[in-house]
């Protein structure tokens, strides 16, 4: 009895007369449909890629910068600088702070589309030196500094964050002074003086008494760290590493740091509350909920844009020192200009950058839309930084932030940075959940546990960079950095004792 064909049979079975024609391509193909498909993706792409090539740069300059208020301040100098230049054009970019990182990580592996000119971030600059000093995708600007005097020029501890092994990648955009910013009448209204404010200890002695737990607190600051953690360890002299590249965050200074800032944001008798950026900041800073803010330069600024209801409410004070007599400022933030090793006139490169960064009249018109302190020592001289600020109550903000300036911290940079500032914030996160269970007890043992296991981690990660250990080597040899003998497991696997 004949039976019936199933309708794949049916299907296998039709002529190739009846058969779609690119069903039978696919069908016939000897390495299947997909690899099939694949392949003519890649073809067409190709078609379309030489039909529209990408338009060749007509720009002498490429620069990419990750800050809006510098893409915007910027405009009017680069059209001076073009037209004292001729024939020089300037294409300038606005890229994403986390986009010039990864987009710049790329284009020095893959060496394409690698811009003339880069601005980074204080906090990702250091991730590029990684390797050794010959593969650093920057250009080695040390002796283009000293030449030209520049260390002098400039407040010199703002080339630490950009330079590894004693070579400087970077001209420092900026100082970053820190300061208080507090309110005023609520000062007044509890009698506090500001000229009584003279240590920490006298900060934290003031907020005991005036600050009342889920209402009231004298600081804003972060149980997980940030901005004010940070510039507290900076502020003692602390850091996460030193000028020769050592893991340095579990020294006395990182430990004393997290024992003091814990009991400042955790347990019953805490004075700082978080409330983090944006309009919960606002809010809680015109409702009194906090009193002080940690206000690096650019951040007073902010409260002036943001914070507008309240203006003459308002004033800024030096941090209390550490210890009688100490530093009465930090550092939070900070920008450099780089000038790669793909560009095209590196010279031409050089001059754009110092015209940038180096004008006097331009960092006064840019200090009056900003507030941030220039590293140029000379323009602190100028009216706009004497000008007072009404937001302030009348004080001349500039002259209170350019008077600290000099005092500012060095912070040094590392191909590790990231990794460590992690693992430190991962010490205190850890000791402030202790603290909250445990209070004082044991506390300082398990800080100093914490704090130097979390230091070793990132030891052994620079353990197996040797290219470390080689270049320091040679720079001890050669007179350019002094220093103990390298130590294995600290300096990189090729050291020796």
């Amino acid at each position: 009895m004949p039976t019936t064909p199933t309708p794949s049979r049916a299907a296998d079975s039709a002529t190739p007369e009846r058969q779609n024609p690119v069903a039978a391509l696919f069908a016939n193909f000897p390495y299947g449909a997909a690899a099939l498909a694949f392949l003519l993706l890649a073809l067409l792409s190709g078609a379309y890629i030489l039909a529209n090539p990408t338009p060749k740069r007509t720009a002498t300059i490429t620069f990419w910068t990750f800050a809006k208020p510098h893409y915007e301040a910027y405009q009017p100098a680069i059209k001076e600088f073009e037209r004292t230049h001729p024939g020089v054009k300037v294409d300038m970019q606005l890229v994403s702070g986390d986009a010039v990182t990864r987009r710049l990580r790329a284009a020095f592996w893959a060496n394409l589309d690698v811009p003339d000119m880069v601005e980074c971030e204080i906090s990702a600059a250091g991730s590029f030196f990684r390797g050794s000093l010959d593969s650093v995708g920057f250009v080695d600007l040390t002796d283009r500094i000293e030449r030209e005097g520049l260390k002098e020029k400039l407040v010199e501890s703002r080339f630490a964050p950009y330079t590894t092994r004693g070579r400087i990648f970077g001209l420092p955009h900026d100082v970053h002074p820190v300061m208080l910013a507090y309110r005023r009448d609520l000062f007044e209204k509890h009698d506090i003086k500001v000229e009584d404010i003279k240590t920490w200890d006298d900060f934290v002695q003031i907020g005991r008494r005036v600050t009342k737990q889920g209402e009231r607190y004298l600081l804003e600051a972060d149980e997980g760290g940030g901005g004010a953690f940070e510039a507290l360890l900076f502020q003692r002299g602390g850091g996460y590493f030193d000028a020769e590249g050592n893991c340095t965050f579990d020294n006395e200074k990182g430990i004393e740091n997290i024992l003091q800032y814990t009991p400042m944001v955790a347990g019953p008798n805490r004075i700082a509350s978080s409330l983090g950026w944006g309009a919960t900041l606002t809010k809680g800073v015109e409702d009194g909920y906090v009193m002080t803010v940690v206000a690096p330069d650019w951040r007073s600024k902010g409260f002036e844009n943001d914070i507008g209801s309240m203006k003459g409410k308002m004033g800024l004070m030096p941090l209390p020192a550490i210890e009688p007599g100490g530093r009465r400022t930090s550092t939070w933030g900070g920008t450099m200009m780089g000038i790669t090793k793909a560009a095209k006139d590196k010279d031409l490169s050089w001059e754009l950058a110092k015209f940038l960064y180096l004008q006097k009249e331009d960092l006064a018109d840019r200090f009056a839309g900003t507030n941030i302190v220039p590293p140029l020592k000379a323009a602190w001289d100028l009216p706009e930084f004497k000008k007072p600020n009404a937001y302030y109550g009348g004080q001349a903000v500039g002259t209170a932030y350019a008077a600290l300036a000099p005092e500012v911290p060095a912070q040094y940079g590392s191909p590790f940075i990231e990794l460590a500032k992690g693992k430190y914030s991962q010490s205190l996160i850890a000791s402030v959940a202790y603290y909250k269970r445990n209070g004082d007890k044991g506390f300082e043992e398990f800080v100093r546990k914490t704090v130097k296991g979390k230091a070793d981690e990132v030891r052994k990660v620079m353990a197996r960079t040797p290219f470390l250990a080689r270049d320091k080597a040679k720079m001890r040899e050669s007179g350019e950095i002094q220093g103990a003998p390298l130590v294995p497991g600290r300096d990189g696997e090729e050291a020796t004792q």
